[in-house]
């Protein structure tokens, strides 16, 4: 089974870059740590282009289970159709994502934020 970590860290300054950090583990053996930067997003929307470029790099685990490990409410209800956001840019990169999750059937994402024990480990692994 593939657990993966992911982050979205985004700067208040615009036209910044935004950092993506993310760590996979294959039965608790880390095979991928890294940190990548991307174009400048606002920062309603960072966690979901950071989703996005995890997804592109979990097609290499193909057939396997998958557990992405989220700490952001916001898009956890969003991929659940939870949401209640009417902000255009959230609901319209939302659908983008739960589209390229369709794609991948063997993907589970579960929010950390609600369990302390958790959140500190999630917290731990993706420290640089």
């Amino acid at each position: 089974m593939i657990t993966a970590y992911l982050v979205g860290i985004s700067t208040y300054q615009e036209n910044e870059d935004i950092e993506i950090r993310y760590c996979i583990y294959d039965d608790d053996e880390l095979v991928c740590k890294e940190s990548v930067w991307r174009e400048y997003r606002k920062p309603l929307v960072v966690t979901h282009w950071a989703l996005l470029t995890l997804l592109k790099k979990l097609k290499e685990f193909g057939d396997k289970d998958i557990t992405v490990k989220i700490n952001d409410g916001a898009l956890y209800e969003q991929i659940k159709g939870t949401s209640t956001s009417k902000n255009k840019e959230v609901m319209k990169t939302a659908k983008k994502v739960r589209e390229r999750l369709g794609q991948y059937p063997n993907v589970t994402i579960t929010n950390v934020g609600t369990d302390n024990d958790e959140l500190k480990k999630w917290n731990k692994i993706l420290e640089s």
